[in-house]
Order: C-alpha cells, then sequence, then structure tokens
C-alpha cells in the first residue's frame, strides 16, 4: 500500500514524518537548482557591471533556465510521490523540459537585452525619456511571459508556439496570478541588489515554490480547458 497522501513510508505517516520528507525533498532540489545557476553565476562573474553589458547579463540568464523549469516539476511532482525521490523527479523535468523552456528563453533573454540596452544608453541613441519609459514597461511584460512560460513549458507537454500563446494570454486572463508573479520578480531583484545573485541561487528553491502557488490558478485552469 503506498504511503497516505504521497508521504513516503521512509518517513513515516506522522506529522514529523510528513515534514521531514517535505525538508528532504526541498533540500535536495534546493541544491540540484542551485547547482544548475553555477554556469550563470560565472557568467556573470565575468562581467563587469558597466552598462555596456547590458545587452549580455539577461543572456546569462539562459543556461539556468532549464534547472529551474527542472526545479518547477520536481516540487510539482512532489505531492503525488510515493518515494522520496527528488533527484529522480528533478532529472525527469530536465529531460522533458529543458528544450522547450530554451526555445522560450532564448528569444526572450535576447528581447530583454535588447529593452535593456536601449534604455541604459538612452541619451546616445536618441531615444526619450517617455519612450525609455514604454520601453521598460514592455521589458518588464516580457520578463512576466518569461517566468509564465517557463512554468507552463515545465509541467505541460505543449509545443513551443503554444505555450507562447497561453503566456501571453493568461497574463491578461489571470492578473491576480500575473501580480503574483511580479511581485515574485521583484523580491528577486531585491536579493539580487542587496545580497547578490548566489543567495538568489541559494535560495531559489523557495522562490520557485512561491512561483508554483502563484501560477496554481493558471495551472487548474490549463488543466481543465486544454489537458483532455
Amino acid at each position: 500500500m503506498a504511503a497516505a497522501a504521497g508521504v513516503p513510508r521512509e518517513f513515516g505517516d506522522g506529522v514529523l514524518g510528513r515534514i521531514t520528507a517535505r525538508v528532504y525533498w526541498y533540500l535536495v532540489v534546493g541544491v540540484l537548482v542551485a547547482l544548475g545557476c553555477v554556469p550563470t553565476l560565472v557568467l556573470l562573474a565575468l562581467l563587469d557591471r558597466s552598462t555596456g553589458n547590458a545587452l549580455l547579463v539577461p543572456l546569462c540568464l539562459v543556461p539556468a533556465a532549464p534547472f529551474l523549469a527542472a526545479g518547477v516539476f520536481a516540487l510539482h511532482a512532489r505531492a503525488g510521490a510515493d518515494e522520496p525521490a527528488p533527484a529522480k523527479a528533478f532529472a525527469r523535468g530536465l529531460r522533458l523540459g529543458w528544450l522547450d523552456v530554451l526555445r522560450l528563453w532564448v528569444p526572450a533573454s535576447a528581447a530583454l537585452g535588447v529593452v535593456a540596452t536601449s534604455v541604459v544608453h538612452r541619451e546616445a541613441a536618441g531615444i526619450s525619456v517617455m519612450y525609455a519609459v514604454v520601453l521598460g514597461v514592455l521589458g518588464a511584460v516580457v520578463l512576466l511571459w518569461a517566468v509564465q512560460a517557463l512554468v507552463l513549458a515545465s509541467l505541460f507537454s505543449f509545443r513551443a508556439r503554444d505555450v507562447a500563446r497561453l503566456s501571453v494570454y493568461y497574463l491578461g486572463r489571470r492578473p491576480g496570478a500575473t501580480l503574483g508573479l511580479l511581485a515574485l520578480v521583484v523580491v528577486a531583484g531585491g536579493v539580487v541588489w542587496l545580497a547578490g545573485e548566489a543567495v538568489l541561487a541559494v535560495v531559489a528553491v523557495v522562490w520557485l515554490a512561491f512561483l508554483l502557488r502563484a501560477a496554481q490558478p493558471v495551472l487548474d485552469d490549463v488543466r481543465a480547458r486544454f489537458v483532455a
């Protein structure tokens, strides 16, 4: 008989067992996500903090995207797991979703790089303040779209272009979820600003858990309407 409520029998069926299983799952996934972020951290460390690298900074995030998606997949799989195998769930999520995530994040990161470069070099490019504000808003929308697409691509086997369309659709269709994504993006930016990229990588699993919770209304609607 499987463990009750998806709790692995190795940890027992009581309250302490459930807590231990959750801590173990989050700890393993957190370590794997942090390790997956190492290439991004190395690339960012090699860049100086000059405005000339505004185009490259978003592109440095691309290597981390498949590992973030795998973290989302593994955290989502925890509730229905019959054995304490977070690494196995993470590896499965990485195998199933890495290509779809990259198909979405590479163009999104390139677009963010162009927007960032235009904004920071506004005077040299002859861009007005108002147009720079518009570009900033556009960049924020692209970033939210990319985060939404990452969640959808990690949990559903849709074509990349369908994920792209659904991500645009749900940004407007579910404003509450979109505000949740915006809040998480602001929190991530705040952590980087105050403590650095490495700290964000260490606590990324907690951020992903909140991301999964914020996206839950979207996920429920996608399952109800588009999954047989």
